[in-house]
């Protein structure tokens, strides 16, 4: 039984990998820094499915593999910072059993735009950049909602690992 949890831990930490790959091949012209959040569909799932722990694992492994193949040291702060606090939120609003899978990718989204811009704003000693905010959560939110229906659907279909 172990090794089939590892198993689907190790799946689903590369299909986050995958769909990060893709968020970054889906330009969103309209509002810079925004994305998808299409790898959170795998966090979610894991959440849901695995554990928290395990939820953790597939968010910090994965931010940890795309940062060293595809990015920098400061793609890989933001990105470490988003899925901290992202991570801390969903997995004491999934444990709190008040909030639907959609509403917990929502806080999630939310969460992740938060940390980002407090790391830009000390990173480039700039606190105008909390101007920025709104559009950020509005974004969040959005993205959120889409990511968090999406998951919730694979959560129902898809029974327990």
């Amino acid at each position: 039984m172990r090794t089939r949890r590892l198993t689907a831990l190790a799946l689903l930490t590369a299909a986050a990998m995958v769909l990060s790959w893709l968020e970054s091949l889906v330009p969103l012209p309209v509002v810079p820094g925004v994305k998808l959040g299409l790898p959170n569909l795998a966090v979610i799932f894991a959440l849901y499915r695995l554990g928290t722990w395990e939820a953790w694992t597939v968010s910090l492994v994965r931010v940890v593999l795309v940062s060293f193949s595809f990015g920098n040291a400061y793609a890989f702060l933001y990105s470490l910072s988003g899925a901290v606090l992202s991570m801390a939120l969903m997995a004491a609003l999934r444990r709190s059993g008040w909030f639907s899978v959609t509403g917990v990718s929502v806080a999630g989204g939310a969460g992740h735009n938060l940390a980002q811009l407090a790391v830009a704003a000390a990173v480039l000693r700039n606190g105008a950049l909390a101007g920025y905010l709104p559009v950020l959560l509005l974004a969040g939110t959005a993205a959120g909602c889409a990511i968090g229906a999406a998951a919730a659907v694979l959560v129902r279909r898809i029974p327990r690992l």
